[in-house]
């Protein structure tokens, strides 16, 4: 079970970080399931860049990124995505001056994503998600199932060890022979005290103020429940 939790948990966690890429600030996530190709422009001279603004400087963006450098093309500039904090937008300008368009948009408080379109790259990174999901919808059922058959022959061999424990405990406290009636109730929690009373007064005698003694309080528990000290064998066993 723990391998099967393991291999279950590893799946979850890399869905987790593709899900933490994809739904973040437009600041830190991925950028390539929000771009198209007719979005960037890439040439012998050309080149177009992502820029993260923050949401309410964008009309500062849009009145001055023609201005951050002298070779920038005039009205390149588009809006892509918008969240609650950022806006991302493209601008295409000569790639030689890329570097110090980058410093001025910087100066400005604009954040140039580095950023390179690939359908190649976009393609794996889909079917790497969808061959997760599948993982861990197999591995989900997989372990469900096993669980359902596994609790089934669990529980059986814990009730197996508590009805043995019962009887050795019986042996010991009665002897020889074997003299007893072993039973299972299930009362509500509210009627425990008094189905306690009922057997108490059915089970005491003369030596039942031994069986109620300090030393017996909080015997060992064990898989076959918690010990309890009544002047009769008792063991409650607990399910949740």
């Amino acid at each position: 079970m723990k391998v099967r939790v393991a291999e279950y948990g590893n799946v979850k966690s890399q869905l987790g970080a593709i899900n933490r890429k994809q739904t973040g600030s437009l600041a830190v996530r991925d950028l390539s399931n929000l771009i198209k190709p007719e979005d960037m422009v890439t040439s012998e001279h050309l080149v177009t860049l992502l820029s993260i603004v923050p949401k309410y400087s964008q009309k500062d963006w849009l009145s001055s990124y023609e201005s951050l450098d002298t070779f920038v093309v005039p009205r390149s500039s588009k809006k892509l995505y918008e969240d609650n904090e950022y806006a991302l937008y493209t601008v295409t300008l000569f790639a030689k001056v890329v570097d110090n368009f980058k410093v001025h948009a910087r100066e400005k408080g604009f954040q140039i994503r580095d950023f390179e379109y690939s359908p190649e790259a976009q393609e794996s990174r889909k079917q790497e998600l969808e061959k997760l999901l599948q993982d861990q919808e197999v591995m989900r059922t997989s372990l469900l199932q096993w669980c359902y058959a596994s609790y089934s022959e669990v529980f059986s061999s814990w009730m197996h060890f508590s009805a043995v424990r019962v009887f050795v405990e019986s042996i010991l406290r009665y002897g020889l022979p074997a003299r007893f009636l072993s039973v299972v109730l299930a009362p509500s929690t509210k009627s425990e005290k008094k189905v306690r009373n009922i057997l108490e007064g059915l089970c005491g005698n003369a030596n039942s103020s031994y069986w109620r003694s300090e030393d017996d309080v909080g015997m060992a528990a064990g898989l076959g429940g918690e010990t309890e000290s009544h002047p009769y064998v008792s063991f409650t066993i607990n399910f949740v």
